[in-house]
Formats: structure tokens, C-alpha cells, sequence
């Protein structure tokens, strides 16, 4: 299972992912926006320079879809951010990961990708598992509750921009246009809403910039090399990390209820992942 290049990709990014956003929820008096700011200038020169390096044209081929992609991301990264620093970390995290639902959903759409009735219900078996997880949270209002959502559906339509963009782009293209469209935005955002980084919080930036690099480059990597169905439910492997490093660092504690949550999240993104190539060979055999 493990052997698909895909898959280690995707591990490796949800493992990225959860760090950074241990750095961040470390910095949650810096306005979401700026965290942005910096994150995007990290990363538009760390992708600038590798694509330069390797005589890789910046603006790519289809300039429409990658346009598309970098501002989808980007509503979703500041909804998401703001989740992080205004909930527990397991919540915003509860929240993001409905995420692959979402990917899935779009991709009959924009992809044409097909779901068989029990690879959807291998979908509602994680969803439920990170609904138990989030349980009954006072701390989360609906309003960061509406953001986490938002965040979750353009972060799905984000995904399937780069599943569309799969045979014509380098993915360190698809990656540079996120911040070659955020940088603008955020510099004004920040200009209006500017709070001085002190000390500890500049690593913290730095540390933010380097591994959402490094994350989106291996999750562009995975969703080039498999399927949506496959590797978006891998993405709830995080909520074993965001649990852990919630308790570890920001001292959130977790029940049985949130147990039981995870052992469904994991068994519905196992068995989808052993029931997909089941169905890719039927459709082989059909064509």
C-alpha cells in the first residue's frame, strides 16, 4: 500500500502540515493575514528560485486553472487560519478535514472522477469519525465553525485545480501561483491590520514558510500521481497529530468519544484505500 509514490507524498504532507500549524497556533496574536503575508514571501521565493535552477517557466502553461488554484487557496488558507487561532487545535483541524468530502464531491464535477456507492460510504465513515472527534465544543463559535467550512470547500475545489493540472504543469508551478496571487492581497490586507512580530515570533514565520513549502509540494506530488478518491482521504491522518500535538502543547485533552472517533476516521480512509484499485481494475476490464 505504501508503495505508491502518491501515498508516501501524502503522508509526508499531513505530518508538514500539522507542524506548521503548531507554529502557528504559537502565534496567535499575529493577525491571520500577516502569517499569510509571510508564508506566501517564503514561498514565492523558495519556488521561484528551484524553478529558475531548473530552467522551469514561472507562469506555466494553462495560466486560467493555476489563477484559479492560487485564489482558492488563498480563501481558504485565511478562513483556515483563522480557525486555527481561534480554536482548539483538534477542532480546526475537525473542521479542515472535511476537506477530502468536498474534493471527492467536485471531482465528479471537475474531473470526472467516479465514486462507487461504498467508496462514499467509506467517505461518510471518516466524516462521522471527525464529527465524534470534534464533539459538543463551547469554545467553537458558529461564526469560526461557518469559516472552517468555507475553508474546507475552497480547499477542495483547490485540490481539483491541481488534479486538472496533473500532465501540463511542473508542481512547483501550481505551487508558485499560490503565493503570486496572495503576496498582493495580504501586503494590503497586512498594510490596514499590521501587528510587529517580537523575538520568538519571527522563527515561528520562518518556520511557517518552510514547511507549507515543503507540505504543498508533497501533497501537488500526490495528487498528480493518484487519484482524488485515493490520497484527499488521507488527509485525516493529521487529526492523529493535531490530537497529540494539542495536548502536548496547548494542553487540549481528549475523551474516549474522541478515541472512538479516531479508529473510524482511520478504518473509513483504509478501506478506501484498499477498495480503490478493486474498482479501477473493474473499469479497466469494461473499457
Amino acid at each position: 500500500m505504501l508503495r505508491s509514490e502518491g501515498i508516501r507524498s501524502m503522508i509526508a504532507s499531513t505530518f508538514l502540515f500539522a507542524v506548521m500549524n503548531v507554529c502557528i497556533k504559537q502565534i496567535s496574536h499575529i493577525p491571520a493575514i500577516e502569517v499569510i503575508l509571510f508564508r506566501s514571501l517564503i514561498s514565492l521565493v523558495m519556488s521561484g528560485v528551484v524553478l529558475l535552477r531548473q530552467n522551469v517557466p514561472l507562469l506555466g502553461n494553462n495560466r486560467k486553472v493555476l489563477l484559479l488554484r492560487g485564489l482558492f487557496g488563498g480563501i481558504a488558507l485565511v478562513m483556515y487560519f483563522t480557525t486555527l487561532q481561534k480554536m482548539p487545535l483538534a477542532s480546526a483541524q475537525a473542521l479542515q478535514y472535511l476537506s477530502p468530502v468536498f474534493t471527492a464531491l467536485f471531482g465528479i464535477i471537475i474531473v470526472k472522477e467516479k465514486l462507487s456507492p461504498l467508496q462514499v460510504l467509506f467517505l461518510m465513515l471518516s466524516l462521522s469519525g471527525v464529527f465524534l472527534i470534534q464533539g459538543f465544543d463551547v469554545r467553537v463559535s458558529p461564526l469560526y465553525a461557518f469559516f472552517g467550512v468555507v475553508a474546507a470547500a475552497f480547499a477542495g475545489l483547490a485540490y481539483n485545480c491541481i488534479r486538472k493540472l496533473n500532465t501540463t504543469e511542473h508542481p512547483l508551478v501550481i505551487i508558485f501561483y499560490f503565493p503570486l496571487v496572495c503576496l498582493p492581497i495580504a501586503a494590503i490586507w497586512s498594510y490596514m491590520d499590521w501587528v510587529q512580530p517580537q523575538g520568538w515570533d519571527w522563527f515561528m514565520l520562518i518556520c511557517v514558510g518552510v514547511l507549507t513549502q515543503m507540505a504543498q509540494y508533497f501533497m501537488t506530488k500526490a495528487y498528480q500521481t493518484e487519484s482524488l478518491a485515493r490520497v484527499a482521504p488521507l488527509n485525516y491522518l493529521g487529526i492523529l497529530y493535531a490530537l497529540s500535538f494539542g495536548f502536548l502543547f496547548f494542553d487540549e485533552f481528549f475523551n474516549l468519544l474522541s478515541m472512538a472517533g479516531m479508529a473510524l476516521v482511520l478504518l473509513g480512509v483504509l478501506l478506501n484505500m484498499k477498495f480503490k484499485p478493486k474498482v479501477q481494475q473493474k473499469e479497466l476490464k469494461k473499457a
